[in-house]
């Protein structure tokens, strides 16, 4: 013990005297822990759990009750965010609840207050904008909670509101008028309230019957606040789920029940191995960037351990001592970093999770998981001590106290456990592509660690191949090979740094592309899709006429939504030879007549059409069709689990204008004579024809909500395939030149650091300032040349095995294959996509942008000294 404080009082005294290569060190350290401290604050932050919600929800009531659009048995978790219904145990909701009917499934003496939510449209500064929607009666003192009034009062009559400051940035003002769709009669704005967490919400809150339409026969965003006795137990909320009522309590969110298997949170052993992947690779980073720091902490140093060991001390000895300046730094750098992202997510918490999630809780720390961070850059200090504390043992005092340095040697080993762990992780590639991403970047970190492992020997050979350069690029190459320990590390950093970045460009351009080439849409691009399922016959026929004066002179395609006897929207999958194959509408693939065929297909097909008439459905892909009919797999549309079947119908074969832009079309008889019904309830519209502007789309939007409900209401222009993989690039572009140029530079600056007798001995034999800086520009190029090669390599092969799973993976976004069709895993080819620009820019530009600062900013003046040996 006595030995070990003596080492911690050496080491604190050495930080204090080179304060300089210390704050180096403990900025490489406490940086990757302050990011992740204040990354998990705000995540804890953003997280509103059901407890710290509730006030927002319920506001003083005892539950919030909401109705669903079914009847029978749900079953839901204690926030009644997350509910199913059993197959079988519901059917369409054919009557709405009325507040006598809930009020007799609650205790006698139970009060409700009606509270409708939804969306509303309104006239902004810059345009009209579609927002949140909330009556309610905010004078109640049940609704206590629910909202902060910030200035102003509340609404107290039908033509008055109130609204969240985030309506006023956009345009409203307190005491004006605000033009509101409902009725387009303008509004007083006469209150501004605040909820809770929401921090950039866009509401308007008004009294019941002001801003939403009233709605005979839909449920959408209705409930109750209710006021009762006695708590609402488990029971009674397991009572309301029979009913076919969702409900929130108070009583059971304070007290959740347990040995559900429905409330149970699982954990995906895939994040999990993320989360590790991630923990792996930072301290890895780290390790990489400070080894070197510690090294030539060492080289100076040395002679103070040489005199240790002369006065009696043992290699353990100064392995502790070196230890310990990894254990002052790192525990330094860690409570730094642990306070100041702390401190970070405190001051960021409002502006920053406002404007990236629009959530933001009472800051709350997870001690857990920030201790085991700061624990995690305590030991990235200790072990990137390690090697230099073995080197410091293994230093002969004699030479190093006659001024003479001693050879560098590998050790013996350290190539075979590399060439062990590269065939390992190989082989774990292999394996891993046949199962999720996460794993084959797991694999890939066996193999980098190998070559990490390997990198001394990487070194010495890059500097063999270095003779025939000119002399100052020369003498960089031999110094980085003399000072192998310090030149290994920085270039293990760079090239795990650039590993990473390419493997993750390609898996992700190589995902892109996939997506891109098997994009499948059920109308062509183009087609504009009015779409309101849940209408009935009346509002469905005020619709179309409102669309038809809307869009004058545009000719409207009526299609149809399938239903079940129950009379629940039921969306279709197609089922191919080897997978299933997800329509890119809501409501499934297009049902209607010839007309729509016509637009689907883009021409009008003689044959196609007889077909369709006498009851077939068109496809047009030859291998979805089986024997002459077409699978198809039906989905309810409104919260029904598990899928209620499969049908068939019979198909025919036809052409598309474009294979990418169309599935099939189906005939309302083909579903008629599978037991299924249609009713029309979709509009089609060929809006490229017409030059319909995304302003029409909108004004289009506008009129419609005017007179249905704009929850049962979408309009979309399909517009192809609009994912983007550009920015992602930049990103990973902008991580690679910090990554890699930052570990460079640290390392370029020891190295000049510790080249100083050298330099001096060029100027003293002559040598220009010129000259001088091509040798530390030699080193910077030397350095993040061979990393950047040799980390290029490595993750091209692990960017190649990642795609393999992202791209043959049978759900996501991609519907069909160029084939037309999902084969099983086994039989899919992965498409590969390597993002060339990125990869010069990395392996050509980042070596020689580093070279060129290098070199700039490289110290000329030197001091000569007396060199010995």
């Amino acid at each position: 013990m006595s030995a070990l404080l003596a080492a911690l009082r050496i080491s604190r005294g050495d930080a204090r005297r080179a304060r300089g290569r210390s704050a180096l060190i403990m900025l490489m350290i406490g940086l990757p822990v302050l990011v992740i401290t204040a990354f998990v604050v705000l995540v804890a932050t953003a997280d509103i759990n059901p407890r710290e919600g509730l006030t927002a929800d319920i506001g003083a009531a005892d539950a919030r009750i909401r109705m669903t659009a079914v009847q029978g048995k749900l079953k839901q978790n204690i926030s009644g965010k997350t509910w199913m219904s059993p197959s079988g145990s519901s059917t369409a909701l054919t009557r709405p609840w009325t507040e006598a009917a809930v009020a007799r499934l609650l205790e006698p003496g139970t009060r409700l207050l009606p509270v409708y939510e939804g969306s509303v449209d309104y006239m902004a500064r810059d345009g009209r904008d579609h927002v949140s929607a909330l009556e309610v009666d905010l004078r109640d003192p049940l609704t206590a909670g629910m909202y902060r009034l910030a200035r102003g009062r509340t609404p107290v009559s039908a033509q008055e509101i109130a609204v969240t400051p985030e309506i006023l940035e956009r345009g409203a003002r307190l005491g004006a008028p605000l033009e509101v769709t409902r009725d387009r009669k303008p509004m007083r704005v006469v209150g501004v309230v605040e909820p809770p967490h929401r921090v950039r919400e866009a509401e308007i809150v008004g009294l019941p019957g002001t801003l939403l339409f009233d709605r005979p026969g839909t449920t959408q965003g209705t409930g109750w606040l209710a006021d009762t006795p006695g708590p609402v137990t488990w029971a009674v909320v397991q009572r309301l789920n029979a009913a076919g009522l969702l409900a929130v309590s108070r009583a059971v969110v304070e007290n959740p029940p347990d040995g559900d298997e429905f409330l149970s949170t699982s954990y995906d052993e895939n994040q999990i191995a993320g989360i590790g992947l991630a923990g792996v690779m930072i301290v890895l980073e780290v390790v990489l960037l400070a080894g070197p720091a510690f090294a030539v902490g060492l080289r100076r140093r040395r002679r103070e351990l040489a005199l240790v060991a002369a006065q009696g001390g043992s290699p353990a000895h100064l392995r502790l001592i070196v230890l310990a300046d990894g254990v002052v730094l790192g525990c330094g750098a860690a409570v730094i970093g642990l306070v100041l992202g702390v401190g970070l997510a405190w001051a960021s918490t409002p502006s920053l999770l406002g404007e990236l999630v629009g959530v933001a809780g009472p800051l709350e720390i997870p001690w857990g998981p920030v201790t085991a961070v700061a624990l995690l850059g305590a030991a990235s200090g200790l072990v990137a001590a390690l090697i230099p504390a073995a080197r410091a043992a293994r230093q002969d005092p004699a030479a190093v106290l006659a001024g003479r340095g001693s050879a560098v040697r590998d050790r013996v080993g350290r190539p075979a456990l590399g060439l062990l762990l590269l065939a390992a992780g190989a082989a774990a590639t292999v394996l891993a592509v046949r199962y999720d991403v996460v794993w084959v970047y797991c694999a890939a970190v066996l193999a980098q660690l190998g070559l990490v492992a390997l990198a001394p020997r990487l070194v010495r050979g890059a500097a063999g191949l270095a003779a025939r350069l000119p002399l100052p690029f020369r003498l960089a190459a031999r110094d980085a090979s003399r000072h192998r320990g310090r030149t290994a590390s920085a270039v293990a950093a760079v090239m795990t740094a650039t590993a990473a970045v390419v493997a993750v460009a390609i898996a992700n351009n190589s995902n892109f592309a996939h997506n891109r080439d098997s994009f499948q849409a059920i109308v062509p691009a183009g087609t504009m899709t009015i779409q309101a399922g849940k209408l009935d016959d009346d509002r469905w026929a005020t619709l179309k006429a409102t669309a038809r004066r809307e869009l004058p002179g545009v000719p409207l395609i009526e299609g149809a939504v399938a239903t079940d006897t129950g009379g629940l929207a039921v969306g279709m999958v197609v089922r191919s030879a080897g997978g299933t194959v997800m329509a890119d509408s809501y409501l499934g693939l297009p049902i209607g007549d010839e007309r729509l065929l016509t637009l689907v297909q883009g021409r009008r097909d003689p044959v196609a059409s007889a077909a369709f008439a006498s009851g077939k459905a068109v496809v047009f892909h030859p291998r979805l069709i089986r024997d002459g009919r077409l699978p198809l797999i039906l989905e309810p549309t409104e919260g029904e689990d598990p899928p209620p079947g499969e049908i068939t119908v019979p198909a025919v074969l036809a052409r598309a204008a474009d294979p990418q832009q169309a599935v099939a079309v189906l005939p309302p008889a083909a579903l008629r004579s599978a037991g299924l019904e249609t009713r029309p309830r979709v509009l089609y519209a060929d809006a490229a024809s017409h030059d319909l502007t995304p302003r029409q789309e909108l004004d289009l939007e506008w009129e419609l909500a005017g007179v249905v409900p704009r929850t049962d209401l979408r309009v979309t222009i399909q517009h192809g395939f609009q994912n983007d993989v550009v920015p992602v690039l930049w990103l990973l572009m902008g991580a690679a030149f910090i990554l890699v140029l930052g570990g460079t530079f640290v390392a370029t600056g020891l190295a000049a650091a510790d080249m100083r007798s050298d330099l001096a001995t060029m100027a003293a034999v002559g040598a220009p300032p010129g000259t001088r800086r091509l040798v530390v520009a030699g080193q910077a190029g030397f350095i993040a040349g061979l990393g950047v090669l040799t980390g290029a390599v490595a993750g091209a092969v692990t960017g190649v095995a990642a795609a393999w799973p992202m791209t043959t993976s049978t759900y996501g976004s991609v519907m069909l294959t160029p084939a037309g069709e999902i084969p099983p895993l086994s039989s899919v080819p992965p498409t590969i996509e390597i993002p060339w620009l990125l990869l010069v820019a990395v392996v050509i530009g980042l070596p020689v942008l580093a070279a060129l600062v290098a070199g700039a900013f490289a110290r000329t003046r030197v001091t000569l000294t007396r060199r010995t040996g």
